[in-house]
């Protein structure tokens, strides 16, 4: 313990302390994996708890959409001065009589349901809208964190290869000390390394603008801390990608289909409650009437409207029709969108596979065979420097093709998510 009560000792405990909490903030810190960006956005995005709540409020009107109206109570104080024998008063046991009132109003049979069914159904139209706010939100989250992966990995590439012309300089150099290369191979390096440095830097403030943006969808302060992106989610095998069977499944979980299904039925039933209104509404009451101090007589009542304006009502029922019509059309013009989005992102998916194969099975071995024996000519004075920085080059992009590959890949699987309104 006496270790610990030096000033070195005391030193090396508050570094080690310091080291212990960067290493635990660093594990704290979203952004090594989706899962985890998703989770922080579905609690604090304001977009989305908007959406909810608008969901919410829409599902409380159900309810008071098919409640009968509050009833009606009336007074009536008759002859308050008693044919003059008075002066007027507002007793009702000294007037001449008091009658009260209370009053009902009840619709057609079948509104209240109608209007508690459209109620219901827009509700679930705003669920769908909430469903699709969380899906959009969704895709630009795993967007986001595709981008962050794809700038690190290139990122770390170009340094990779910038080490790499920094080594090829020094053979230069060598080759150019004993008079075997000419001066301008060692300044073709150099050139090299300076277009590396200006990509890194480059690099660096795209994934400073990527991180703001994802920071904003996680409701975070712009410039707070990311981990580093880790891993890519798995891409489905081919025959999870089955137009036919993701077809279906569109059709009947997509958002956007779901809200428009849901405006349909509502526009449904407006239309049935608009025919509805060609019956009247009645008005019930009951009347105790009150002389002095005892009530001795008794009314009931019945009051109704008549729909005598028929060429009003009929346009209305042309107006409830027109309102379906363009709502089943709105349906049929976004599955025909949505599956032409499905379609297209398919087969960007399928090619983007089919570019990241090629890449890795056939580019760049190629590329690194082509390289060393470049490299080996060059030593041997056989090959001149310009070709060994081409050969170099096609490494380089052999690899970028497989990160531009893998990262295609993520962005159609994020797209084709969101047409589905779940996870694959």
């Amino acid at each position: 313990m006496k270790i610990f009560q030096s000033p070195w000792g005391r030193l090396f405990a508050a570094i080690a302390s310091i080291w212990c909490f960067m290493a635990q903030a660093q594990e704290t810190l979203p952004g090594a994996d989706v899962q985890t960006l998703l989770a922080i956005a579905k609690e604090r995005n304001p977009e989305y708890a908007s959406m909810r709540y608008e969901a919410q409020a829409a599902a409380e009107r159900v309810t008071p959409a098919g409640a009968l109206p509050d009833p009606k109570f009336r007074t009536e104080l008759r002859d308050i001065t008693k044919t003059g024998a008075q002066d007027p008063t507002l007793s009702p046991s000294e007037v001449g009589s008091t009658r009260y009132l209370l009053m009902q109003d009840i619709p057609w049979f079948g509104k209240r349901d109608l209007r508690r069914d459209i109620a219901a159904f827009e509700a679930e139209g705003t669920q769908g809208k909430a469903m699709g706010t969380w899906s959009e939100l969704a895709a630009k989250i795993k967007t986001a964190h595709a981008q962050r992966y794809y700038l690190h990995r290139n990122e770390k590439l170009t340094q990779e290869i910038l080490d790499l012309v920094i080594r090829l300089e020094k053979v230069a150099q060598g080759r150019y000390a004993g008079g075997l290369a000419a001066q301008q191979d060692v300044i073709r390096a150099q050139i090299e390394q300076t277009n590396m440095n200006n990509e890194l830097l480059v690099l660096a403030s795209e994934s400073r603008q990527v991180n703001a943006r994802l920071n904003a969808l996680l409701a975070r302060p712009a410039s707070a801390p990311l981990a580093e992106p880790e891993r890519l989610r798995t891409v489905p095998a081919p025959a999870q990608l089955d137009y036919a069977t993701l077809e279906e499944r569109v059709r009947s979980r997509n958002p956007v289909l779901f809200a428009e299904e849901s405006r349909i039925k509502a526009a449904e039933k407006s239309r049935d409650l608009t025919y509805k209104n060609r019956y009247p509404d009645f008005t019930v009451g009951l009347s105790p009437i009150q002389y002095q101090s005892a009530v001795k007589e008794w009314e009931l009542m019945v009051e109704l409207n008549i729909p005598l304006q028929q060429s009003s009502r009929r346009a209305q029922e042309r107006e409830a029709e027109a309102m379906l019509s363009a709502a089943r059309s709105r349906k049929e013009a976004a599955a025909n969108q949505v599956l032409a989005e499905l379609s297209e992102n398919l087969a960007g998916i399928e090619a983007a596979r089919g570019t990241g194969i090629l890449a890795t099975s056939s580019l760049l071995p190629q590329g690194e065979l082509t390289f060393s024996s470049a490299l080996a000519g060059y030593e041997a004075g056989k090959v001149d420097f310009a070709t060994l920085l081409d050969a170099q080059r096609q490494i380089r992009q052999a690899k970028q093709n497989q990160i531009k590959a893998q990262f295609e890949a993520q962005i159609r699987l994020a797209e084709i998510e969101k047409l589905l309104g779940e996870d694959l």
